[in-house]
């Protein structure tokens, strides 16, 4: 089982799965609730150093979380999720993409991918609690991807473990401020 606090996140890949996982000191239902209100997202979502903007949040099957990240205000970068299944407070699935302000799907803005990067990731996230302590489990893998996406993916699993690593940090130090304040 993963560590708690400043350790690194578990990271394990199997094909074209990338799985990484990671102990926080909280209740599962206030991880719940930081994963799935806006006003929370926003605090803790990205990659560390970007600002987040939610354009819309709706967790529902069906439902879509659209925002955008800034690491410099002006320069946005749009992604969304589109929610399959939510199973409060222990899981949800999600289908996530890079976007367009309006919503609709586009490749990664990234050049040095040369458009191969999967234009779809099927998400599962799982929270588990166990003596107060939530383990927060991702599990990605592309969705109806060509071969080249999926090698693709594949290689960014160094970057992506870097991505959530940040991302973890970030929800860890919000959720500690979060019961400090209660």
């Amino acid at each position: 089982m993963p560590e708690t606090g400043n350790q690194p996140p578990n990271l394990q890949s199997d094909s074209d799965e990338f799985v990484i996982a990671r102990v926080f000191d909280a209740p599962r239902d206030l991880v719940w609730k930081v994963w799935t209100e806006a006003e929370h997202l926003a605090q803790w979502w990205g990659p560390k150093g970007c600002t987040i903007r939610v354009a819309s949040l709706d967790v529902r099957p069906g439902g879509v979380f659209h925002y955008a990240m800034a690491y410099q205000p002006g320069q946005e970068m749009w992604a969304r999720f589109v929610y399959r299944e939510i199973e409060p407070p222990e899981r949800m699935v999600y289908v996530s993409s890079f976007s367009d302000a309006e919503g609709g799907v586009t490749r990664a803005p990234f050049p040095q991918l040369k458009g191969t990067f999967p234009l779809a990731i099927l998400n599962t996230v799982t929270l588990n609690e166990e003596g107060g302590k939530t383990t927060v489990t991702v599990r990605g893998r592309p969705l109806n991807a060509t071969a080249d996406e999926r090698a693709t993916y594949r290689g960014m699993f160094s970057s992506m473990q870097q991505g959530f690593t940040g991302t973890f940090e970030s929800l860890d130090a919000y959720l500690a401020k979060l019961q400090g304040d209660l």
